[in-house]
């Protein structure tokens, strides 16, 4: 996480939404990893916000965002293209991604649950 997002403090939504995201476990060989997890979901969570409704649409939404990403994480490989993401997504159990998402949404706004 960089500097910026450390000096957020202990409560701040980004760092409870990436504590949750570390959670979840990652299906991929270690050997081949150029995009951390919480880089790939930050990036799908951010993308799909900004109303990218499909990989490739989120990666490109990625590109163009790479320094506001980075003002989270460092993104040292730049993002996954669609064909990444794709894979990544589809080997990430959708009941955890699922359970780490709802979990920050009551944990960072606990009076709307």
């Amino acid at each position: 996480m960089s500097a910026c997002a450390d000096d957020w403090g202990p409560k701040s939504r980004l760092r409870v939404l990436l504590e949750q995201f570390a959670e979840i476990d990652d299906p991929r060989d270690v050997r081949r990893l150029y995009h951390p997890l919480p880089e790939v979901l930050l990036l799908v969570v951010c993308g799909t916000m900004a109303d990218c409704d499909a990989y490739e649409t989120i990666a490109a939404w990625g590109a163009a965002h790479l320094p506001f990403l980075r003002r989270f994480l460092p993104y040292e490989h730049g993002v996954p293209g669609n064909r990444w993401l794709t894979i990544v997504m589809n080997r990430i159990n959708p009941a955890l991604f699922s359970k780490a998402f709802t979990d920050w949404v009551r944990e960072t706004w606990p009076e709307r649950v």
